[in-house]
């Protein structure tokens, strides 16, 4: 897997192009009724044919660009080791390599090397954080019925 590195925000010139084109796009995607088009480059006049599909990731790329928030694109598919995937979710390789072998979390061997699927880690991640949350409506519904939360 290639990454980009370093991953940045989008200066503001960019989030001002991303924002404009974002909006331009959109427009033109509710008019489209072909799973396939054709764009041309008006530099170099090259024509060039699109699924419909790529065009709504472009869309959502945008989106986040003109938020100024930092894209990347994964495979979704793509097998990261286990210090990558450990990078990813932001602990340490040991206790991941815990969560593999507790089933949590599934993985592939390779000889003695342990593979993770990139989607059954940010499948993880939303699950996590969907608990986390939860956990803490929690905490915060008893802190109310026993008086030591104001809302």
């Amino acid at each position: 897997m290639r990454t980009l590195d370093p991953i940045r925000r989008p200066s503001k010139s960019e989030q001002k192009i991303a924002s404009e084109s974002y909006e331009t796009l959109s427009a033109v995607l509710d008019q489209l009724d072909t799973e396939n088009t054709d764009i041309e480059i008006d530099e170099t006049h090259d024509k060039i044919k699109l699924p419909l599909s790529a065009l709504r990731l472009l869309t959502e790329i945008l989106k986040s660009m003109s938020e100024g928030k930092p894209i990347s694109i994964v495979p979704v598919a793509t097998e990261v080791t286990t210090q990558k995937a450990a990078e990813i979710l932001g602990c340490s390789r040991p206790h991941l390599v815990k969560l593999l072998e507790d089933g949590v979390i599934a993985f592939n061997k390779i000889g003695k090397h342990r593979r993770v699927k990139f989607e059954d880690l940010m499948n993880y991640q939303r699950n996590m954080k969907e608990h986390q949350k939860q956990h803490i409506i929690d905490i915060m519904q008893t802190d109310e019925e026993t008086g030591l939360y104001d809302s």
